[in-house]
């Protein structure tokens, strides 16, 4: 893997013209690393990544990764649970795939120096929330992600047909003849850059960034769903963002994710009143599903009488046998800093945005709607998480799906001809008009975003953040830089978000509106929106 440097000039620079790339990849997460180690062994690959390649979801995540190691029966199982996590959404063979092909995809990883956990040499595994038995495993307790991330980095390092470009904003997609067949970026100087190739992966993870309270880090401002999304691209189910239950909540402290790993080792949730609450909202109590919890710690903590916010806490003062630094030391490393400690303190947690189900809507093999353009990982929607993902799937979709899609991009991508510029058109013209202050309107649409489409909705709440969209829509300033790209993106996101609730009358999994409390029949199937319009399909049908 070789890094590039890009050009530091103001004018438009064209990338690659006279050897055109086989493959370009948006993205350096789990999906992304993982596809281009398969396409970089058909030819050349331009992986571009928005901030150093180790900057990304995947490096992040702490909880680990699921897998059915255990035989048949296991595999079964983790369909079966990733089946009723979903809520009734899950596109069944989509599921089927993630758990028959991700004990290949961890054994690779093994096999490339990944360095799982293990117990006097067995690979430990751990139980999470909505599991029917253990079958998650963890790397340094809880830093999962961030070693898987480091075995793929350090694999593409020895491939020297994988052209990394870091700290570049893809802005548009490059489209010609209705194929995509590049991406335009800019680098840190504000200076537009054009990549061609044969084909587009988009796998640059989730859009956290578009609510005020969420665990995703900076780079999460669901550029490659808006980015597909304004050439064209089909997207589906959009109103399912999934608000992880246990983040910090802490003055003057960031919304630390504290894993469901916890939960799944003991720890308790309790009210304002010290009470033990989650059996009051689900048999499986801590070990609920993520939607579950996290409402039932939004209601416990929220007071009918004075409108006030009461503290909800993790506990785990209890928990024995376990050395709760050695398995959790991330966790624990960041507590101390704000003199909290697992085994000694109530520690006080809060719902965050963390995952959004939805995304780019694709086929088993990451094909879209649209030529030439693919898209893995959290980016993706195969309808593998339904409207609710089973905990610690995501890591494993993007193994299984990565490679999926980098094997169809090597069956079917057909050689271009040298691409001419006049020749080439960008997906979308940039919005234009006065550019006021980008900062503040971000920080408005996301404090908007987490009042009127978060964690619980009403139709009376969606159509004024619908109505405050489009009154913001003409002030979004053109894509200029990474600052006014990514308030595009964000604000391209929150539209699809917020009209697939509206659209969706119902509440079903990570999905909850007060005025349709219940299933509704009617719309027992998947969202999905192109040129401005929902409607509900089922897969199956459509697959």
């Amino acid at each position: 893997m070789r890094r590039e440097t890009p050009p530091q000039r103001a004018t438009l620079k064209i990338v690659n013209r006279d050897k055109l790339p086989h493959w370009i990849v948006v993205g350096a997460g789990i999906a992304g690393l993982r596809a281009a180690l398969t396409l970089a062994a058909g030819g050349e690959v331009t992986l571009i990544t928005k901030e150093a390649a180790s900057e990304s979801n995947t490096h992040y995540a702490q909880g680990g990764i699921a897998v059915a190691m255990g035989g048949l029966e296991d595999v079964h199982l983790h369909e079966q649970d990733t089946i009723a996590a979903g809520d009734g959404l899950v596109f069944e063979p989509a599921a089927r795939l993630l758990v028959e092909e991700g004990p290949v995809r961890v054994a690779e990883l093994l096999e490339w120096g990944t360095r799982f956990d293990r117990d006097h040499g067995e690979l430990m595994r751990t139980r999470e929330g909505a599991h029917s038995r253990p079958r998650i495993l963890h790397a340094n307790g809880d830093a999962t992600g961030k070693e898987i991330g480091r075995a793929l980095l350090a694999r593409a390092a020895n491939e020297p047909r994988i052209h990394l470009h870091e700290r570049l904003t893809t802005s548009e997609l490059i489209l010609r003849d209705g194929r995509a067949v590049g991406v335009i970026a800019l680098d840190a100087e504000g200076n537009s850059i054009e990549f061609f190739g044969r084909g587009v992966l988009l796998a640059s993870g989730g859009a956290g960034q578009v609510y005020s309270e969420t665990t995703n880090p900076a780079v999460a401002t669901g550029d490659g769903i808006a980015m597909a999304y304004r050439a064209g691209a089909e997207v589906a189910d959009m109103e399912f963002y999934q608000f992880h239950p246990t983040a910090l909540s802490l003055p003057g402290a960031p919304r630390f994710l504290l894993s469901e790993a916890l939960r799944g080792e003991g720890a308790y949730l309790r009210n304002h009143r010290g009470e033990r609450f989650m059996e009051r909202y689900h048999p499986l109590r801590e070990l609920a599903p993520r939607d579950v919890v996290a409402r039932a710690i939004t209601r416990e903590g929220f007071s009918q009488r004075s409108g006030e916010l009461l503290p909800v806490y993790l506990d785990m003062r209890h928990v024995q046998g376990i050395d709760l630094h050695r398995r959790f030391p991330g966790i624990s490393s960041f507590l101390r800093k704000y003199d909290l400690e697992l085994s000694r303190d109530l520690i006080p947690v809060r719902p965050a945005a963390h995952y959004l189900m939805g995304g780019v809507r694709t086929d088993l093999s990451g094909r879209t709607s649209l030529p030439g353009l693919y898209a893995a990982g959290e980016v993706a929607c195969t309808g593998v998480h339904g409207a609710n993902r089973l905990a610690s799937n995501s890591l494993l979709e993007g193994l299984v799906f990565g490679a999926r899609a980098a094997e169809s991009m090597l069956a079917e991508t057909q050689a271009l001809a040298d691409i001419e510029q006049e020749a080439v058109r960008r997906a979308a013209p940039a919005h234009t008009g006065s550019e006021p202050g980008v900062a503040a309107m971000r920080e408005e649409l996301r404090n908007r975003m987490w009042m009127h489409a978060g964690l619980l909705r009403d139709g009376e709440g969606l159509q004024a953040m619908q109505s405050k969209l489009e009154e913001l829509r003409p002030r979004v300033p053109a894509a200029t830089s990474r600052e006014t790209a990514e308030l595009r993106n964000l604000h391209t996101v929150a539209e699809l978000i917020t009209a697939s609730a509206l659209a969706r009358k119902e509440s079903r999994g990570a999905h909850a509106r007060t005025d349709f409390p219940e299933h509704s029949a009617g719309v027992a199937k998947h969202s999905t929106m192109s040129h401005g319009q929902v409607r509900f399909v089922d897969f199956s049908s459509e697959s």
